[in-house]
């Protein structure tokens, strides 16, 4: 293949879950172990083909909405009183 965007169109889903899986696990189906490079390679492979083929909330990484939960609760202060000398 003479690009990285070629090889990303031929990857069918059941090679994509092969190499989350190896990716995941750090071996092989075969039970080799991945290279550093392999592994960083995969993960590449994975992340772009995921762009082109889910959902946003689907893909490696998805944190969802980043919002304070905190903010919307009000939490006592339980240390100091509120007429309290400092």
């Amino acid at each position: 293949m003479s690009s990285f965007n070629e090889m990303i169109n031929n990857i069918t889903p059941d090679i994509y879950r092969n190499l989350k899986l190896a990716v995941e696990i750090g071996k092989w189906a075969d039970g080799n172990k991945l290279t550093a490079e392999q592994r960083e390679l995969s993960l590449q492979a994975m992340i772009a083909w995921e762009i082109q083929n889910l959902p946003e909330d689907e893909r490696t990484g998805y944190m969802g909405t980043q919002e304070c939960h905190s903010k919307s609760i009000e939490v006592p202060n339980v240390l100091f009183k509120s007429d309290a000398v400092h």
